[in-house]
Parts: C-alpha cells; sequence; structure tokens
C-alpha cells in the first residue's frame, strides 16, 4: 500500500479501543478460567476482546495453548506440545451451551507432533457442541494438517457448517509470514473442504493488511479464494503482538477497508468483514449460512 494510505510508527486513534469491563465480560471470563480453557481472544491478543466478551461471546482454542510452528505475526507460544486433554471438548461444549451461543467458533493451534493433526480432537468438539447446542452454527478453523486430506475429512465428516482457514497474507509475503505454511496447499485445503461436504458448508478465509502487500496482490488473493470457491473473506490490520514479531509496514485507513470490502463483494463473496480490527471470528453472528446449506446440513446429519 502507499504512504498515503497512513504508514506510521504509532498506532493511528482508529485502533484505539475500550478497556474491558462489565458484568458479562467478569462472568465469561470466570466461565473460561474455571473450565480451564483458552481462547484465542487471549492468545492472539485480539484488539476485539473487551466488546466480544462484553457481549457473551467468545471464540474457543482448542488442542492446547503451545503451537508447533513460529509464524511471524503470531502471538501464540512455540514449544513442544503437551498432550492433548481428553476433557477439552466436553469442557467446550459445555461452556459454549452455558453461554446459549448462536455461532460457536472453535480455532486450533497447530500441531505437527500429533499423526492427525489434532483433526479427531476438533471433530470430537463439533460433535459435543452439537450434542448440548444443536441450534448452534458451528464454525472451525483449522491448521493445513500439512496437506493430509484424511484429517481434513475427519473434521469434514463432524459437520461443522462453516470452515474457515486463513491464508494470512498475499502469495508473495507468505514464505515470510507463514514460512512453515505453503499458500498454494492453504488453498487447495480449502477447496478441498468444500469439495468433501458439497452443498452443505461455507468456506471462509482472512487476511491481514499493513504488511507491505499491494492493491494488486490483495485483488489477486481475493481472485486465488473466488476461484477455490470461498465465499467468507475476513480482511484486517496486523498488529505487531511484540518486537520480536514483523514489523507493521503501513497502517491501513478504515476507508480503504471500505473499498477493499466493495471490490470483494463485487467478485462475488457473499459475506466479507472488512476494517481495521477486524479478526477471523469478529462478529461472526452478522453471517449465517444460506438456507439451503443449512437444510444440506440438517440432511446429512439425519442420515448420519
Amino acid at each position: 500500500m502507499s504512504d498515503e494510505q497512513n504508514q506510521s510508527a504509532r498506532k493511528p486513534a482508529w485502533l484505539k479501543v475500550k478497556l474491558p469491563k462489565g458484568r458479562v465480560f467478569k462472568e465469561v471470563q470466570h466461565l473460561i478460567k474455571d473450565n480451564g480453557l483458552v481462547t484465542v481472544c487471549e492468545e492472539a491478543m485480539c484488539p476485539n476482546r473487551g466488546e466480544c466478551w462484553s457481549h457473551g461471546t467468545a471464540t474457543f482454542m482448542a488442542c492446547g495453548d503451545v503451537c508447533t510452528r513460529a509464524c511471524g505475526f503470531c502471538a501464540t507460544r512455540t514449544a513442544k506440545p503437551k498432550p492433548l486433554d481428553p476433557e477439552e471438548p466436553r469442557k467446550i461444549a459445555e461452556s459454549v451451551a452455558h453461554m446459549k451461543l448462536n455461532h460457536a467458533v472453535v480455532t486450533m493451534v497447530t500441531r505437527d507432533d500429533l499423526a492427525d493433526g489434532g483433526a479427531a480432537h476438533m471433530a470430537e468438539i463439533i460433535c459435543r457442541i452439537r450434542e448440548l447446542s444443536p441450534q448452534t452454527v458451528l464454525e472451525v478453523l483449522t491448521s493445513d494438517f500439512r496437506g493430509n486430506e484424511e484429517a481434513l475429512a475427519m473434521v469434514m465428516d463432524a459437520a461443522p457448517h462453516i470452515f474457515n482457514h486463513n491464508l494470512e497474507t498475499v502469495e508473495r509475503l507468505s514464505p515470510m509470514v507463514r514460512f512453515r505454511a505453503k499458500y498454494r496447499l492453504s488453498l487447495h485445503m480449502l477447496k478441498r473442504a468444500l469439495e468433501m461436504a458439497p452443498g452443505r458448508v461455507v468456506t471462509k478465509s482472512g487476511i491481514m493488511l499493513g504488511l507491505g502487500e499491494t492493491r494488486e496482490e490483495i485483488e489477486r488473493t481475493m481472485d486465488d479464494l473466488r476461484e477455490h470457491g470461498v465465499t467468507v473473506l475476513t480482511m484486517g490490520q496486523y498488529l505487531r503482538p511484540s518486537p520480536r514479531h514483523l514489523p507493521v509496514i503501513d497502517y491501513i485507513r478504515p476507508e480503504v477497508f471500505d473499498e477493499l470490502r466493495e471490490v470483494a463483494l463485487g467478485k462475488g463473496f457473499r459475506h466479507v468483514a472488512s476494517g481495521p480490527l477486524i479478526r477471523s471470528s469478529h462478529h461472526d453472528a452478522a453471517f449465517r449460512p444460506e438456507l439451503d446449506i443449512m437444510e444440506a446440513m440438517n440432511a446429512y446429519l439425519a442420515s448420519k
């Protein structure tokens, strides 16, 4: 992006958020702590956690809180992970039910130490949530499973409504931003997820802006996602978690995000969340899969 799109060493005013507070926020905080759960809201230092928790919503992080990769943008700790917690699916499902969520999001750390990458564990979480909260829309945000399609099939057989896997950035910057992942592999996995659940799943992806990408590259990324069947897109500002992470190259103005949203809609995306503070699951409840997809999902579940 160009200099006129507000490159700056300091965060601009539009990135300032109010400190978390309120009764509901504290209730959610205690619920998560009491169940020994991890939320991406905290692990990723999400700027919206005050707003989301104050409205009684949260995105749960599964498979522990330690990742086996060390991406240049991510605040999640990297080390040798502990074994999976067999009680985690139950704890997450009970928390979703307690919070009475209309839309539950479960993301995961990358677990390259496991043969299936944590896929069976994610599938169990989906099933346990559905048992306790059958009306809840289920979204999963997964790793690339190192291209393991059998692992991907485990997740898709559990029947999430929305399958989310983030590209994170444009193709040119991907080796720097996600040096242990591959841009084209991520596109392939998004396409395969759609093919494994024809007519009964929505695929979704997201990118961060402000890492030095150009407008042309952003639009090319949109085209790549559409060519692979993705219909939901998120775009947000990259914020540096610490001095050891990749630097912010540009702070993108809100009106540019608005322009990009219109461009994406013009390319055929059905839902686009685009703004400086947008993250993968911010305001997810504003989007609900189309009726035909929901009906196909119900028919699939009835046949199992």
